[in-house]
């Protein structure tokens, strides 16, 4: 996949730069960041180097990951990070991923992250034709649920055990997106200075997989 550039209203989502290097070890010193996500703990500046230079280059080279340094149009900050994860079955008839983020704390409570992601979400849809969007976070991230469910998705329950954390197993908490729990998000997300395709609730792409949800 070559990498691509998403623009919101506030902020640009682009592939991530050596130079963001000692801004991604900044954000990561914070102590939720390495809490609630996988980042080692400590984390060092070649941690941050290794990401930005061979993590998210050849995440997008080998579709596996797609990450995005999501920056402030108004000062070139770096708020935080957005991508689409776990993509082995992207390209198979599940057509799913995983939509993964932190935010740095000096930006929290703003908005920021649910903007970011929207765009990511629309892209995913229109561009990639994901068909089943999910989200993981270990069980008492408040602060990712409450992102999740600004962007609509549906809580679908716990799984026991699911991930290891510092030597334990921990639950995870599990949600889902689909195209169709989408409102017109049309305008909201541009790539590459366009406007994202126009779509509306209940849109299906002409290729998309049939879906028979269960009536009980």
């Amino acid at each position: 996949m070559k990498p691509v550039t998403l623009a919101t209203e506030r902020l640009v989502l682009r592939p991530f730069e050596p130079s963001d290097a000692p801004a991604v070890h900044a954000a990561c010193q914070e102590p939720d960041i390495p809490r609630w996500t996988s980042v080692p703990s400590p984390y060092g500046i070649e941690d941050a180097e290794h990401f930005v230079g061979t993590v998210v280059p050849e995440g997008w080279r080998d579709d596996t990951t797609y990450n995005f340094a999501v920056v402030s149009r108004a000062d070139g900050s770096l708020v935080g990070a957005m991508g689409l994860v776990r993509l082995d079955r992207l390209h198979t008839p599940e057509r799913q991923a995983e939509l993964g983020y932190w935010t740095a704390k000096e930006h929290r409570g703003r908005g920021c992250t649910v903007e970011a992601a929207r765009a990511v979400v629309r892209w995913g849809f229109d561009a990639l034709g994901v068909e089943r969007l999910e989200w993981h976070a270990e069980a008492g991230n408040e602060g990712s649920r409450a992102v999740a469910r600004k962007l609509g998705f549906h809580m679908e329950g716990t799984l026991r055990a699911k991930t290891v954390h510092e030597g334990t197993r921990r639950d995870v908490w599990i949600g889902s997106l689909l195209p169709s729990d989408l409102p017109d998000l049309s305008g909201q997300a541009r790539e590459s200075g366009e406007r994202a395709p126009a779509g509306r609730a209940g849109t299906r792409r002409p290729d998309a997989t049939p879906y028979l949800p269960y009536p009980g």
